[in-house]
C-alpha cells in the first residue's frame, strides 16, 4: 500500500511510518520544514515538503494521487497559540479530506484527541482551542460521504514502550494514557480493517491484544 501521512515528522507519524515501511508499504511523510527530511527518511518513509497551511487542495491532491490511504497525524504542537490550532488542527485536516476526495482516496484516518468537541470548554484557553479545533475537524470529516473515514481519539500520549495491548471502543473507554507506539500500531491495524470505516474510536492502554481489539469493532 501507499499511505500519505500528514504531519510526517510528528512522534506518532514517525512510529507509523516505521511500522509501514518494515512490512513493505510505501509511506510518504508530508513535512513543512525541509530540515526534517532526514528524520523522515530514517523511518523508511519518503519525505515530501509541503506547507499544509499554504497549499490549495488541488495541489495536495496531486501528492495523494494513487495512494491507498491518507492519515492526518498533524498538529500545531506544544507552544503554539490559538490561531495555529485553527490553521493546523482544524483547517489542515479539512484540507487533507478535500484533497483525498479530489484524488479519489477513500480510506482516511484521523488522529484526533479524547475530549475533542467543537464546543469544548477548558480553563486553559489554548487547550480549549485545541479541543475545539480537533472537534470541528472531526465533524467536518464525518460529514464526508465519499471517504471511508475512521477517527481515532487516544487518551494522554506517553513515550513509554508499547505493550501491544489496548482498550478501544466506539463508545467511551474512560480517561487514561496510551503509548505512542501503541497508537501507531492501532493505526496500522485500522488500515487493514476497512470494516472500521465510519467509526469514531476512543483508545487507551488496556488488556486486549491490538489485532483482537480492532477485530472486535467490526
Amino acid at each position: 500500500m501507499r499511505i500519505v501521512i500528514a504531519g510526517g515528522h510528528g512522534q506518532v507519524a514517525q512510529r507509523l511510518a516505521r511500522l509501514l515501511s518494515a512490512r513493505g508499504d510505501v509511506a510518504v511523510g508530508l513535512i513543512r520544514n525541509p530540515d526534517q527530511a532526514d528524520d523522515v527518511r530514517a523511518t523508511g518513509a519518503q519525505p515530501f515538503v509541503l506547507d499544509l497551511e499554504a497549499t490549495p487542495a488541488e495541489s495536495l491532491a496531486t501528492v495523494l494521487a494513487g495512494a491507498d490511504a491518507a492519515v492526518f497525524a498533524a498538529g500545531a504542537g506544544a507552544g503554539s497559540g490559538v490561531d495555529r490550532k485553527q490553521t493546523v488542527d482544524r483547517d489542515a485536516a479539512v484540507l487533507l479530506a478535500d484533497a483525498a476526495e479530489r484524488a479519489g482516496v477513500r480510506r482516511f484516518l484521523v488522529v484526533s484527541s479524547m475530549g475533542a468537541d467543537a464546543e469544548a470548554t477548558n480553563d486553559d484557553p489554548v487547550f480549549q482551542a485545541y479541543l475545539r479545533a480537533k472537534g470541528a475537524a472531526d465533524d467536518a470529516v464525518r460529514a464526508r460521504t465519499t471517504l471511508d473515514w475512521t477517527i481515532l481519539r487516544p487518551g494522554s500520549l506517553t513515550n513509554d514502550a508499547g505493550t501491544g495491548r489496548v482498550r478501544i471502543s466506539a463508545g467511551s473507554t474512560g480517561r487514561g494514557t496510551v503509548p505512542r507506539d501503541d497508537v501507531a500500531a492501532v493505526l496500522v491495524e485500522l488500515l487493514e480493517t476497512p470494516a472500521t470505516a465510519g467509526l469514531t474510536l476512543e483508545l487507551v492502554s488496556g488488556d486486549t491484544e491490538i489485532a483482537s481489539a480492532v477485530a472486535g469493532l467490526r
